[in-house]
């Protein structure tokens, strides 16, 4: 089978950092083509990949020689360019969040659906093979029944000037750092979590969300104790505790590409055992599913992509009522 034509829409950092790169080690991808408003940008980036420069990310969407785009574009301007893509044919892999509320992941899931087209978030950490070896462990019973998942995922400020601090942009460390452990409970716990409360941590300077906390459980009273900031000590986490024991990931969402992975099972005698994991690079991973999903036909959006949504906007939402709290920093506090 031939190889998906990606183009990519923007100039973004993890678009050259990551995903080209990935896109490269990928038999069954390749990049044809960067847009960008700014032609200069885009023949920069693109001369560093051999691929072709294109002004404007409409005239991308018109060429025949595309089969898909990536999308990494900020968060806000997710709905517009997806559905823009959808529209002219394309299949999509998007930077996660896909959207910024539920009413526009349904939306563009329904409208992908109708188009036959393959619509996917790129949670690439879902495809290092450390967290299918945690799937396998609770489903073996290794720590017994399940009562508990807790997640964080935190790093230091960014500079001042970064678009995750530009509420209009879509910024915030909910939708930057909490879809991450969200998406890992999801994983563990099944899709009928549901948000109990939450906390978001408010910089009145930049008027986004730091950071913040959020509580979930299923129907039969496992809990999801999530935990995010852009403001903190690094930290990238989660652990399953059950019955008879826990398992525990120390770099869940950002595992060195070099180095093998350690899952850690604490047993309920308190011995403790280590299986290690081939190193993986989980953007290439993520790119060869995506590409796989394309080049198979039939494939429809990730049903996970409104589920994910959904418990966003209660996060926001409880947060903002009384079984949550918005807690407003002074300006220049973050």
């Amino acid at each position: 089978m031939t190889p998906v034509r990606f183009g990519i829409l923007g100039c973004a950092a993890i678009a050259g950092r990551r995903m080209l790169p990935a896109m490269r080690q990928v038999a069954e991808a390749v990049p044809v083509a960067v847009a960008s408003r700014d032609l200069a940008r885009a023949e920069e980036f693109a001369g560093r990949f051999g691929i072709e420069a294109v002004e404007g990310y409409e005239r991308l969407l018109a060429r025949d020689d595309i089969d898909a785009v990536y999308i990494p574009l900020p968060t806000a301007l997710h709905a517009e360019w997806i559905g823009r893509a959808l529209a002219a044919g394309k299949h999509v892999l998007a930077e996660k969040p896909l959207a910024t509320t539920a009413a526009q992941a349904a939306a563009l899931s329904a409208q992908a659906r109708r188009a036959g087209l393959h619509l996917a978030e790129n949670f690439m950490f879902l495809h290092h093979p450390q967290h299918a070896l945690v799937s396998e462990l609770l489903a073996d019973g290794v720590i017994g029944e399940p009562r508990s998942f807790t997640a964080e995922f935190r790093v230091p400020p960014f500079a001042p000037d970064d678009i995750r601090y530009r509420p209009g942009l879509g910024g915030g460390a909910l939708l930057d750092l909490g879809v991450y452990p969200l998406r890992a409970a999801q994983l563990h716990l099944g899709d009928a979590l549901r948000v109990v409360g939450s906390v978001l941590r408010h910089d009145a300077e930049h008027d986004v969300d730091t950071g913040g906390a959020a509580l979930l459980a299923t129907p039969e009273g496992v809990t999801a104790q999530l935990s995010f900031g852009m403001a903190d000590a690094y930290r990238s986490r989660y652990e399953v505790v059950g019955s008879r024991g826990r398992i525990r990931l120390d770099r869940a969402f950002t595992p060195p590409e070099d180095r093998p992975a350690v899952v850690l099972i604490e047993h309920g005698d308190g011995t403790t055992t280590e299986r290690t994991v081939a190193p993986a690079v989980q953007f290439a991973l993520s790119v060869r599913s995506f590409a796989e999903a394309v080049r198979q036909g039939g494939a429809v959006p990730d049903p996970a992509i409104v589920r994910q949504a959904r418990l966003l906007d209660d996060i926001r939402d409880r947060a903002r009522a009384g079984t949550g709290a918005d807690l407003r920093l002074p300006e220049g506090t973050y």
